[in-house]
């Protein structure tokens, strides 16, 4: 493991019917184990195309290039053309068919390097650098430009970039008001929600902050529930769920941008750091990452459906509010 890591009840009431309800519905709660990347992985991107989870980079075993990605009808994994350059701590985002990865740590420094993967001719292609090399910082896509937020250049980044895929042409923008790298961002009607992350060696943070590309500003939202970095985070029925990572304790956070209101879920899988996850047909897929209790990346994929599985009591631990049990992990048949 690299040194890069140091960044880093009681009963309510109706007790007997919630009971009932633990019997009657606890296959409907469960998270579903699915078939296991090939590659043991964390700090990778990942990003959906056309229903397809496309995965790339991170730390396994060494510094990865490899691509793999996974067909959640089938639940199958297929491997890609590898990236042309192995790195870990990147980003990649899609713009018309296109994935972009970007930035990251190379087998010595953080880099600005960006590479374009055709899904068509499973191909790459370089494109143009970033102005600032980074790590640890997040993209998202709005109206077919991409937007780099914060990250870690030698310390916590506040910067904003953004790159239009058309012209191969980068610019700089607002600063958000946080500095801070390993953050989670997710879009909701085009507004770039950033949540969490690392404000100094071993500071976490619960700021958000909403970022409108239309008129290049921030704005202040509610805190998380609790400090937290390297989560994973996406987008589902406008809410952004923000799913474990440092500091997180087994824990699910929901985000509502319409009421500005954060929800607590419980959550009953193994902890675990610098993972992704991604969304596919209204379900969730949490991928690789770093447990808390283990001596090496997972190449473990969960599958939740957050709509399908009721709701019931119980205690969260952090602010003796009720949430909602996700569950234990089933492994798929």
């Amino acid at each position: 493991m690299n040194a890069k890591r140091n960044l880093i009840l009681p009963s309510v009431v109706l007790v007997l019917i919630s009971l009932m309800s633990l019997v009657s519905s606890s296959l409907a709660e469960e998270w579903i184990q699915k078939a296991d990347m090939p590659t043991k992985r964390y700090d990778h991107a990942s990003c959906v195309v056309n229903g397809i989870i496309y995965v790339f980079g991170g730390y396994g075993t060494g510094i990865l290039s490899s691509v793999e990605a996974y067909d959640p009808a089938t639940n199958a994994w297929t491997k890609k053309a590898d990236m042309p350059t192995a790195r870990y701590a990147l980003s990649a985002c899609e713009v018309n068919g296109i994935i972009y990865a970007m930035g990251g740590w190379n087998e010595s420094n953080i880099i600005p390097t960006v590479e374009a993967y055709n899904l068509s001719t499973d191909t790459w292609i370089k494109k143009a650098d970033m102005p600032i090399a980074n790590e640890y910082f997040s993209v998202n896509a709005v109206n077919g430009i991409i937007y780099t937020i914060g990250g870690w250049t030698g310390g916590p980044s506040a910067t904003v970039q953004s790159y239009n895929p058309a012209t191969d042409t980068w610019m700089k923008k607002a600063d958000m008001p946080t500095a801070r790298g390993l953050l989670s961002t997710g879009v909701v009607n085009g507004i770039i929600y950033a949540i969490g992350g690392q404000s100094g060696y071993s500071v976490f943070t619960s700021i958000v902050e909403a970022y409108d590309p239309g008129t290049d500003t921030w704005t202040k939202k509610r805190d998380m529930l609790s400090q937290i970095a390297a989560s994973a985070a996406c987008v589902l029925g406008n809410k952004i769920y923000t799913i474990e990572g440092y500091n997180a304790f087994r824990r699910v956070q929901v985000y509502d941008p319409a009421t500005d209101i954060w929800e607590p879920f419980a959550n009953t899988y193994a902890t675990r750091w610098e993972h992704s996850a991604n969304v596919v047909n209204g379900k969730i897929y949490v991928i690789g990452g770093w447990p808390s209790s283990g001596s090496e990346a997972v190449n473990t994929l969960l599958e939740y459906d957050p709509f399908r599985a009721p709701k019931r009591p119980s205690q969260d631990a952090d602010t003796q509010k009720l949430a909602t049990l996700w569950g234990k992990v089933k492994i798929s048949d």
